[in-house]
């Protein structure tokens, strides 16, 4: 069986349920009542467990203490109130860690960055130094420090940050953009275009980026296809986006 090592800053996401009967009368905003509460790792974590889920053998690396991520959610319309981000700001991971890693175990690396502090730049070209099958889902502004990493996966908004970098240096010279645009599905390399060829309701978006990239992951070791790889990340994250909170794929219902 291939294995995976996943790279990257975690969360705490916590989920608060609750019931919106009115309106204050202090102020023009939702009363909620509480009804339940939920929570699960999120960012690297999420990541790592629909690896799991998929049935990829795969460990992680990440940090102890996690910012927590709150979400006060109507249970009836599942729209988001508020979100409270709590300790946002994570330490970066130790070079003596760093050092400690076999990636000649690892059949691909997964980077996972959120830019909140667990890895920096330098950081990343040292990982790509050492292994030449990187996948990467990051929020950093790109320039030369991402060039020994093999696939690229961004959202479109990032993608726009980026645009002229990734289109005249990165993948003209280095390695393979995946860019995400929600229902509008995914595109390789700026021309080749792969739409949701199966649609669920839009329930919760929270965490359908670390879907796709577990999916784009786990297709990929399997097969070598990186066409395949993006149509099965679209149907994962096509599913869970349907689920409340921040689901694990379940691969009996993609």
């Amino acid at each position: 069986m291939k294995k995976i090592l996943v790279i990257g800053d975690s969360c705490s996401d916590v989920f608060r349920y609750g019931t919106c009967d009115r309106l204050s009368p202090e102020a023009p905003v939702a009363i909620m009542k509480p009804t339940r509460t939920t929570g699960n790792g999120g960012m690297a974590i999420n990541v790592h467990e629909n690896l799991l889920a998929l049935g990829v053998d795969a460990d992680i690396i990440t940090n102890d203490i996690r910012p927590v991520k709150t979400r006060y959610v109507d249970e009836v319309s599942n729209q988001i109130l508020l979100r409270v981000d709590e300790a946002d700001t994570i330490r970066p991971i130790t070079a003596d860690t760093l050092n400690k890693i076999d990636f000649g175990q690892y059949d691909a690396v997964v980077i996972s960055d959120y830019d909140k502090g667990f890895l920096s730049e330098s950081d990343v070209i040292y990982i790509s130094n050492r292994h030449k099958l990187i996948f990467m889902d990051t929020k950093k502004d790109l320039s030369g420090w991402a060039l020994g990493v093999k696939f690229i996966k961004i959202n479109e908004k990032e993608l726009q940050r980026n645009h002229d970098w990734l289109l005249n240096t990165y993948v003209n010279n280095a390695g393979h953009l995946i860019a995400t645009n929600g229902k509008d599905g995914a595109v390789l390399d700026f021309s080749e275009r792969f739409p949701i060829t199966k649609e669920h309701e839009v329930r919760d978006l929270s965490g359908a980026g670390d879907t796709f990239l577990a999916g784009l992951v786990a297709s990929y070791i399997k097969n070598d296809d990186i066409c395949e790889a993006i149509e099965f990340a679209n149907r994962c994250a096509a599913w869970v986006v349907s689920q409340k909170g921040v689901a694990v794929v379940n691969p009996e219902k993609i």
